[in-house]
């Protein structure tokens, strides 16, 4: 007959597992967390040559500076005018092939989900160049649609996928049930299995928009001659002066521009694992 594993043994055992998260989570923060300490640093403490983890004072300059830069506002109403369009119309584009791929049966599918899968894997830098060539060709250079389509195009693929999962997921003789009871297919959907996919739906929007509001290279590469069609991330570059880097403003910028992110990722995480873990059927 063996005997429990007394509480110590089992604490010993997973030290070394619960160091190396401890570790991991400390190596992936500290960035973070020098970029919102130096936002509050005075100017003198940043160029110091003897950098401290706590500041030995606050200040709230930098964020002043970022937020009377010219064209703040106007380049965050940029931000979220392409990233959330982009984000509704991969979700609504997406929504109905992974619904045909996961539910109905038709020549190519398989075909189909290979190519989503192909897109997926694909480098998106590697597109650049056909991008500049196709958007100048065709007058559209220097313009915030043109950003909305390639940031719709970059999220696609990887919300096809999740929700191709999640709709798999919801037994059909839910929706088969409600046809009998007189709903169309279409309707069987909207009041079945459409609320099922919350989860599927917060991830993927919680996905896209952190691609889309991070992206730098087609922002800074396809607006060239417009400056007022910039987004945030570009305006991040612009804290230069004769001297070199503002940091202290690039600082306090890059931590307002993570805000909206952050905020979001918090309101959505719980509930994205939460359906995660228990699938995509409930009640």
């Amino acid at each position: 007959m063996s005997t429990p594993r007394s509480p110590l043994r089992r604490v010993l055992r997973r030290l070394p597992l619960n160091a190396t998260a401890a570790l991991t989570v400390v190596i992936c923060l500290f960035p973070v967390y020098w970029m919102v300490t130096t936002a509050f640093k005075p100017s003198t403490d940043i160029q110091s040559y003897d950098p401290r983890l706590i500041p030995r004072a606050w200040t709230l300059d930098h964020f002043h500076e970022a937020v009377g830069a010219d064209g703040f506002v106007l380049f965050w109403r940029n931000s979220i005018l392409v990233t959330l369009s982009a984000v509704l119309l991969a979700l609504l584009v997406a929504l109905g092939a992974a619904y045909a791929v996961a539910r109905m049966r038709w020549r190519g599918r398989q075909q189909f989900m290979l190519a989503v899968f192909v897109a997926q894997m694909a480098p998106w830098e590697s597109l650049i160049i056909p991008v500049y060539i196709i958007s100048r060709d065709t007058g559209m250079l220097d313009r915030l649609p043109t950003l909305t389509l390639i940031y719709f195009m970059i999220t696609l693929p990887f919300t096809v996928v999740v929700l191709r999962g999640f709709i798999a997921g919801i037994p059909p003789e839910l929706e088969e049930a409600a046809q009998v009871d007189g709903c169309t297919r279409a309707g069987a959907f909207r009041r079945v299995a459409f609320p099922l996919l919350a989860p599927g739906l917060m991830a993927t929007s919680l996905f896209g928009f952190i691609t889309a509001w991070n992206e730098f290279t087609y922002a800074n590469f396809l607006i060239i001659k417009q400056q007022d069609s910039r987004t945030l991330p570009v305006w991040l570059s612009s804290f230069q002066s004769t001297f070199g880097t503002d940091w202290g403003a690039t600082m306090a910028a890059a931590t307002l521009f993570a805000l909206p992110a952050l905020i979001i990722f918090l309101a959505l995480q719980r509930h994205v694992t939460a359906g995660l873990a228990s699938g995509g059927v409930k009640g």
